[in-house]
């Protein structure tokens, strides 16, 4: 493909707006990783009859030349040639990396998320930008949570600049979109998970919940819940993150279980949604891992 006025080229541009997304539920992965990893999701999906990933690919010569992977890769799907100039007019990104895929929406239904029965959840409430949406979804991945949630009013998670921070994370755990906030947590609360407000002001301290449970691995406390001290972090739990500038509100604070705070040693005072939620989410995970 060589002319970026092409109406093919127009119809893929489009994805980088969120009516063309909702009405034809596809979104761009744009760069090696974030296209390799939707090829390998691709690649698992066809294998286990499930629904296809991707739709088609647009790369330059010179890109499968460097990631000679992927031209393999994508030849399980719809692969096209195209030159700089219809990859930059695709492209949502200033500084294209020459290649790009159109991916169908990878979200999962609530219901099957819970039927699983996940032992660690992250859940966006409100949270909207796009950046700090994927840097949350990248650290659930990296934690190895079960799933990332997102409540209705968060950041759309197929916005352009969201998958790129996700760095193809997006594909490797199931995704919920437009969760109401009281069903989640009723159903949570139905199947004893513990609801943790990641909140700047709560009255638990993580160190503490991880002294605690390092002192239950050593004998040193009953095993359970804790609920006279606070939450055991090796139990089955799922994290709320809050909006950037507002937190979580008074509503959902008062619905967690618990409000747990991330201490600050120095004079900073906060922390960016995703940071607290890579420092809320690994605690969790190491105190669960260190369980089993």
């Amino acid at each position: 493909m060589s002319n970026p006025r092409a109406d093919r080229v127009k119809d893929v541009a489009k994805l980088a707006g969120r009516p063309a997304r909702l009405k034809r539920r596809q979104f761009l992965a744009e760069g090696p990783q974030a296209v390799r990893e939707a090829l390998l999701a691709h690649r698992s999906a066809v294998a286990g009859r499930r629904p296809p990933v991707v739709s088609e690919v647009y790369a330059t010569e010179s890109c499968l030349d460097r990631y000679p992977e992927l031209g393999d890769l994508a030849a399980e799907a719809d692969l096209r040639l195209a030159n700089d100039d219809v990859i930059a007019a695709m492209s949502d990104t200033v500084s294209p990396q020459g290649i790009l895929a159109v991916c169908h929406y990878v979200d999962r239904p609530l219901e099957e998320v819970l039927a699983a029965r996940p032992k660690l959840l992250a859940v966006m409430v409100r949270v909207q930008d796009p950046g700090n949406a994927g840097t949350v979804l990248r650290a659930a991945d990296s934690a190895g949570a079960d799933a990332v949630i997102l409540i209705g009013g968060s950041v759309d998670i197929y916005n352009p600049k969201a998958v790129r921070s996700t760095v193809g994370s997006l594909f490797h755990l199931p995704v919920v979109t437009g969760a109401d906030f009281d069903d989640l947590v009723e159903q949570l609360k139905e199947q004893s998970v513990a609801v943790l407000a990641a909140d700047g002001y709560g009255d638990i301290d993580l160190d503490r919940l991880q002294d605690e449970s390092a002192l239950r691995r050593g004998g040193g406390l009953p095993t359970g819940n804790g609920r006279s001290s606070g939450p055991a972090l090796e139990g089955e739990t799922a994290w709320l993150f809050g909006n950037e500038a507002q937190g979580l509100s008074e509503g959902e604070l008062a619905a967690a279980d618990y409000r747990v705070a991330v201490p600050l040693y120095g004079q900073a005072e906060s922390l960016n949604v995703g940071t607290a939620a890579t420092v809320c989410l690994y605690a969790s995970a190491r105190a669960q891992r260190q369980r089993a």
